[in-house]
């Protein structure tokens, strides 16, 4: 794996997280003390992050560190797609999307009922698995 794949890798996981957050570019840029440009050029893995700014991010986000890294292991070998556990994958396989991914995970956490919740989550998980689902 090259350097630059692992810059782009952890530019997707910041994004991710961010997005995942609700936040702008500009919101996590002024949090931490850079430009939104800055912002766009870690996410897109332009510019590679020093120990210091990773650092930052993480504590703003908080995450560890190390979630940045999670799943580069397991990538798919370029630096478009995540892990495969991550459910997101590259838009070129007409997979999932990860706006998509990331909008059905922000509803699911809006639903108050654990009961719902549950039935719901193993709605999806019969049908990523392709079984019949019984009551």
């Amino acid at each position: 794996m090259k350097k630059q794949d692992v810059d782009m890798y952890v530019g997707k996981r910041l994004r991710l997280r961010r997005t995942m957050m609700g936040l702008s570019q500009e919101a996590i840029a002024k949090a931490v003390g850079i430009t939104f440009q800055q912002v766009q050029k870690y996410e897109k893995g332009a510019n590679a992050m020093n120990s210091n700014r990773l650092y930052e991010f993480a504590q703003f986000m908080h995450v560890p560190v190390a979630y940045f890294f999670e799943g580069l292991e397991q990538s798919s070998g370029h630096a478009t797609g995540f892990a495969e556990e991550s459910a997101t994958f590259d838009h070129k396989n007409r997979g999932v999307s990860d706006r998509e991914s990331l909008e059905i995970m922000k509803a699911f956490k809006r639903i108050k009922e654990q009961v719902i919740r549950k039935r719901l989550a193993d709605l999806v998980r019969a049908v990523a698995d392709n079984k019949t689902i019984m009551e």
